[in-house]
Formats: C-alpha cells, structure tokens, sequence
C-alpha cells in the first residue's frame, strides 16, 4: 500500500518554482563555523561563514537540504531541513535551530583530509582546483550544465581527483543517471580509498541499482566507519528491506530516525510499511503521523492521513 511512497522522490515537486524562501538559522553551542546547503534531490551547493552561530541562505527552491557544520578543532556535523510553506513567516523566511550534540560530529575523517591527504590528491594540478571550485559556484547560481562541464574538465587534467569525481557523481544521481554515478564514485574511491562520502554514496546507488549483495558490503562499512551517521544507516536498512531481512532492516532505520528524524531518506516510510506487512497498524500509524511532523509539505499529505486514521481503527 505505501510502495509508491517509499520509492517517491524527495522534493516538493509540485511546488518547484513557485516560491522561494529563506533559511534563516542558528545552531547551538554557538560558535564560528562554516556552513553549507547541500541540495537532496536537485544539484545545489552553497556555503556561508557564521561567526556567532547564525546563518541564512536565500533564493531557495522548495525541497530537503543537507546543512553542514563544520567547526575547525570540532569536525562536522550534518542535518537535513526542509524548505517549504510550513512554517514560514510574512517574509517568506523559515527559521531553524539546530541543537547539535558532541555524537553530531565528525572529527576522524576531517582530520584525515587536514593531515593525511593522500599523494594523489595533493598532486592534484591547480587548474583542476580552480574548476572544481568554478563548479560550485555554478551549483549556487543551479547551473548544472557548467557544473558538470568544469568538473569534468577537472578530471580529465587529474583523473586521480577525488572530490571532483563524487562531486559528478552525486549530479549524476540527483539527475536519476544511475550508472554514470556507479562510475564516478568508483572513480572517487579508487583514487581515495579512505574518503567516506564516495565511499557511502555508492553504496546508495548500489542499492538503486539494485546490486544488493556488493550494496551491504559498501553499507555495512559505511556504518562500521560512522556508526552515526543518518545516511549510512538508512541505506543498509534500505539493503536488509530489499533483501526481506525486516528486522535487521528495522534496526537500521530506527537509528537513522533518531540521528536524524527529518533525514531525506525518509526511514519512517519504510518502518510503516515493516509494520504493516507484520499486520502492526497502529505502529503505522505512528510512524506516519512523525513522518508527517517533518514532513508537513510532502505531498501526498492528505492522502497518508486518510491512512492513519484507517490504520487507527
């Protein structure tokens, strides 16, 4: 009954380009911190500083968000928001907090990539670095086909650029080009095997492509290297789920509910429909009623509270 929901996209399609908003957003303790948007569903990047804990962003089309943290001495930390009409103010300004915890934080991998970067990425030419900073600049502005344009100029000068080749590969995946992003984030992890994102994010392509068995390997490493770490967690549910392994499935996605409980993979779908295949209506129930707290823009609201009021009798 709920298949349609788990296999949606994650955007508020039918609000594309209607209306745009403002974040405007704190997180505690304050501190200064650079802070980036990471569009979900849609290539977009864009970075601010904060030097008391504030941040804002503008112009944003309505969907999920990846906001990072990073805090140098402290690591990084991510949480996913979502832009939309709920909540917003006369302004058309959305206001966030996020109350980070120390377990929030990333500091082994940071900290690699500050001290131990790998000979080949420090080889990485200083033309190529200026088209995968070029690149981001254009994700800000949404033009994409520059993006790619310079980022795949990036690798053809350094075929061994890491962050160029996941930067690819994640357009290639928001833009549903499965395969072409199974390539380049093996590129990216062949040429950093210890980088975590390539190393997650083909993990999560496996699963689209429904490779399962080489998808738990990726997955099940994910988590033992971040074992807090929402995405992660929520993939290898995605991979048990597949597999029809429900309850270590469940014990994936309630750990990525709680890391982070608007995360864009959206595991409170998944949890009602173990319920209800396990004939747990009320559970459901509730696993859609905290999905619609976070969700509150999604758009087949109406019709999921239809459900839980069916799966309340």
């Amino acid at each position: 009954m709920l298949r349609s929901w788990l296999l949606a996209v994650p955007i508020l399609a039918a609000l594309a380009g209607e209306s745009q908003y403002e974040l405007s957003g704190r997180f505690t303790p304050e501190g200064r911190a650079s802070v980036s948007l990471f569009g979900v569903a849609s290539p977009f990047v864009a970075t601010t500083l904060s030097e008391d804990g504030r941040f804002s962003f503008k112009k944003l089309d309505p969907g999920a968000y990846t906001v990072s943290v990073f805090i140098p001495g402290r690591g990084e930390a991510r949480q996913t928001v979502e832009v939309g009409p709920s909540g917003v103010d006369s302004h058309g300004r959305i206001s966030v907090t996020l109350a980070l915890k120390e377990s929030d934080f990333v500091v082994a991998d940071v900290l690699r990539r500050q001290h131990s970067i790998p000979a080949s990425q420090l080889a990485v030419p200083e033309k190529a670095v200026h088209e995968y900073e070029d690149a981001q600049k254009d994700l800000a502005k949404r033009d994409v086909e520059s993006a790619v344009k310079r980022l795949e100029h990036a690798v053809e000068i350094a075929p061994g650029f890491s962050a160029a080749w996941n930067n690819l590969g994640t357009i290639a995946y928001q833009t549903r080009k499965f395969t072409r992003a199974e390539e380049c984030f093996r590129a990216a992890l062949q040429a950093d095997p210890g980088s975590f994102e390539p190393l997650v994010n083909l993990g999560g392509v496996l699963v689209n492509l429904h490779k399962l068995d080489e998808a738990w390997k990726y997955n099940v490493y994910a988590v033992l290297t971040r074992p807090n770490d929402a995405l992660a967690n929520a993939q290898l549910g995605m991979t048990y789920f597949e597999q029809g392994q429900l309850d270590l499935a469940e014990k994936h996605f309630v750990e990525a509910r709680r890391i982070d409980p608007a995360h864009f993979s959206h595991p409170q779908l998944f949890l009602a429909e173990i319920h209800l295949r396990r004939g747990q209506r009320h559970e459901a129930a509730d696993d859609l009623e905290d999905f619609l707290q976070h969700h509150p823009d999604w758009p087949q609201a109406a019709k999921m509270r239809e459900h839980i009021a069916d799966f309340r009798q």
